[in-house]
């Protein structure tokens, strides 16, 4: 990216980096781990016209999301509707993503319309106001 003058990288972190998630900590340590490489990047490669972003996605639609609300329920005790309840409620347009969603601001920062862009950790997440479980 150097020797060609410039580019984009996009670091894929999480909502999660922005608040404590229970009975996540080593993920969510590691997504806030992302926030912190994707700055320095961007201080460090700035100068030669690289940018550096970090998508920070809410739960996205699938079989992923599923498996986690379901081991969440196991810990807690309580039905896995439940708990997929109290995830959509965290959010302030009470949504999934789709993964669509990661894939076009992934292209967006990539693009000329992202190009004074860099050093930010985006949520795209529908508005996450917490992480949190509980019942």
């Amino acid at each position: 990216m150097k020797a060609s003058g410039g580019g984009s990288i996009v670091n894929i972190s999480s909502s999660a980096a922005f608040f404590g998630y229970p009975l996540r900590s080593p993920y969510t340590a590691s997504k806030w781990a992302l926030i912190g490489l994707t700055k320095t990047w961007a201080m460090e490669l700035g100068p030669h016209k690289i940018r550096v972003n970090a998508i920070c996605p809410g739960s996205v639609k699938g079989q992923r999301i599923d498996t986690v609300i379901e081991r969440d329920a196991q810990v807690r005790g309580v039905d896995a509707e439940s708990v997929r309840r109290v995830y959509l409620e965290q959010t302030s347009l009470e949504i999934f993503v789709d993964a669509e969603d990661i894939a076009n601001m992934a292209l967006f920062l990539c693009s000329d319309l992202g190009a004074t862009i860099s050093g930010q950790a985006l949520g795209v997440d529908g508005h996450t106001e917490s992480l949190s479980n509980k019942q």
